[in-house]
């Protein structure tokens, strides 16, 4: 089998045609169409459906999007290896995170990471929720990801490493009426206004937890972006619920923090495969464990 028609059924897949994926391999579109119809004979099954002019990924397709994405990967690494021996340093993770994990620990274990291999680019992926960090992970879009769940993660067929925990704060402007002490109470949220995330996070499930509760809080807007909510807080547009990884950013943007108790976390994991990991995404993993073994379970919020 030719790499390069896994590389090809590749782009058909991510650009979500054959044009664009000519388009983006610098190709001819009859060229590209020939790669993957030899790929298909020598597979003996179509990976797509032809539907008039479009194409749908068959079952046989879809599953093999992730070997797919391994070999290739396997043939980076075998490249990057033999570089070694010429003496370049060179290579690429590809990371997945959740947003608030992208804050932290992830920008303290990538500066430490690039201290000691400062040749490797790491391309981080966005996602919102650990079931799309488990999925990027599991089918080999990606090598790493970082999630945050409100349990501790568990995922049988993937190496977990538990990084810390992070209680959940309020961010307030300074012109805010909020307690003197660095804790407020759950109960102490009566009529503030309050920016939340959307539905299925920690930090909503807190305040629709809260507001059940009968305290009298008004629910001011719903942001699916989590880096438009500090600009709304500074501005005194509301209050928002977020994990503490977000403190140290609020503070040095002029923004008062509390620690909320009774207390709920955000529990932080790096995940990856078992096997078929590049050198640089085992490097990666190894910079997660000295962080989490170094580091303490929860954030202390002064």
């Amino acid at each position: 089998m030719d790499a390069r028609h896994l590389k090809y059924f590749l782009a058909v897949v991510d650009e979500g045609g054959i044009n664009r994926a000519a388009e983006a391999l610098l190709i001819a579109q009859p060229s590209l169409s020939q790669s993957i119809a030899t790929l298909e004979r020598e597979l003996g099954v179509p990976l797509f459906h032809r539907i008039g002019r479009r194409l749908v990924l068959s079952e046989a397709g879809a599953t093999l999007i992730g070997p797919a994405r391994v070999v290739l990967r396997d043939l980076d690494d075998a490249t990057a290896s033999i570089d070694a021996l010429k003496g370049l340093r060179r290579g690429r993770v590809d990371l997945i995170t959740m947003p608030s994990p992208g804050i932290e620990p992830l920008t303290t274990i990538l500066t430490r990471f690039s201290a000691s291999y400062p040749a490797v680019t790491v391309n981080a992926e966005a996602a919102f929720t650990p079931e799309e960090v488990l999925h990027a992970v599991r089918t080999g879009a990606c090598e790493v990801g970082i999630l945050g769940s409100p349990s501790e993660v568990r995922a049988p067929e993937l190496e977990v490493v538990a990084l810390e925990s992070q209680p959940l704060i309020l961010i307030s402007s300074v012109d805010a009426v909020t307690p003197d002490s660095p804790v407020i109470e759950r109960s102490e949220l009566s009529g503030l206004r309050l920016i939340v995330s959307q539905h299925g996070s920690l930090m909503r499930t807190l305040v629709d937890d809260v507001l059940a509760s009968g305290v009298d809080a008004t629910i001011a807007a719903e942001v699916a972006h989590r880096t438009s909510i500090l600009p709304m807080v500074l501005s005194g547009f509301g209050q928002a619920v977020m994990p503490s990884s977000w403190a140290p950013t609020a503070r040095q943007s002029g923004a008062r923090v509390h620690r909320i108790v009774p207390e709920s976390y955000l529990h932080v994991a790096a995940v990856c495969r078992t096997t078929h990991l590049t050198p640089p995404a085992h490097k990666l993993m190894d910079v997660a464990r000295l962080y989490a073994a170094g580091h303490p379970t929860s954030w202390e919020i002064d």
